[in-house]
């Protein structure tokens, strides 16, 4: 079965280990990033829709999907975010758009951070940033994002519990974080378990979690009212989710960057998945003049 129909399979060595991804289409460069549970898989209706007018690059992040657990014990965004730079200048891309969902989308706003002279674009689906989620934490969030503070419980103990029920884990994940689960086919659901079943994985991962309450904060903070994103931000959320009922996304996201918008979207959390035609149709918007 042919997910992505004229992309090719690239496998980047960066830095001790390998990102894998597809590649496709033509014109100027976009990079997709995934959430959990999922891999570059959540893009299969969006990437080949998006290939008559970009050069698109769909990634597994480190651990995930067909990419490789690395030998660094630096887990933050930020790191994972040098990394997803790396791989898309050894293609070729010095400057390119970017669009993430849930961890992706945090590793992209890194990116744009971190690297501004490098994204042109920024895309983040579904999320308001970490150190902004963790200041605002109360009994919802504790409840609603349950999944930040069993990973990010200390090691072995969420690592045992994920190895001990996967499937539980990432059905749990879509059919409660999603509206539509018929977006989730068996097969698909099986990739997507398949990186919860691999120990090094699912500890690499977890280590993430625990990087995202500690190093990740840290970064935010320092660059909260000293760095601001310098590209265009387009943000899109789920009408029915958390981010709404919980933030004012525009107004969050303005206090990081001057040029942002963006709305709801009718669809559950997994929005490329759930709405993709919606997804596509913001995310042309990223290919402007100065790209």
């Amino acid at each position: 079965m042919s997910v992505f129909p004229g992309f090719d399979v690239v496998d980047v060595t960066v830095d001790g280990t390998t990102i894998h991804g597809r590649v496709g289409g033509s014109g100027p460069p976009l990079l997709l990033l995934h959430g959990i549970p999922e891999t570059h898989l959540m893009w299969r209706s969006v990437a080949p829709a998006l290939a008559d007018r970009f050069t698109v690059v769909a990634t597994d992040l480190r651990g995930y999907g067909g990419s490789g657990v690395g030998t660094s014990d630096d887990h933050s965004m930020r790191a994972l975010a040098v990394e997803q730079l790396a791989v898309m200048r050894a293609l070729g891309h010095e400057r390119f758009a970017v669009a993430g969902h849930d961890r992706g989308a945090r590793c992209a706003y890194r990116l744009a951070l971190d690297h501004p002279d490098a994204v042109t674009a920024l895309a983040v689906l579904d999320i308001v940033p970490t150190a902004e989620a963790f200041a605002r934490a109360e009994r919802e969030f504790a409840l609603g994002y349950w999944v930040w503070s069993l990973l990010a419980a200390p090691a072995p103990v969420p690592e045992r519990l994920v190895l001990g029920a996967p499937e539980t884990l990432v059905d749990h994940m879509l059919d409660s974080w999603g509206d539509d689960p018929a977006a989730f086919p068996p097969w698909l659901r099986e990739r997507y378990t398949a990186t919860f079943r691999d120990p090094a994985r699912v500890h690499a991962i977890c280590e993430q979690y625990r990087a995202a309450a500690e190093v990740d904060v840290v970064h935010d903070e320092a660059d909260r009212g000293a760095h601001r994103l310098r590209c265009p931000v387009h943000v899109l959320w789920s009408a029915t989710g958390a981010v709404n009922r919980w933030y004012e996304p525009l107004d969050v996201w303005r206090e990081w960057a001057d040029d942002v918008r963006g709305g709801p979207v009718d669809a559950g959390h997994f929005l490329p998945e759930e709405a993709p035609a919606a997804v596509i149709a913001a995310l042309r918007e990223l290919a402007g003049p100065d790209l």
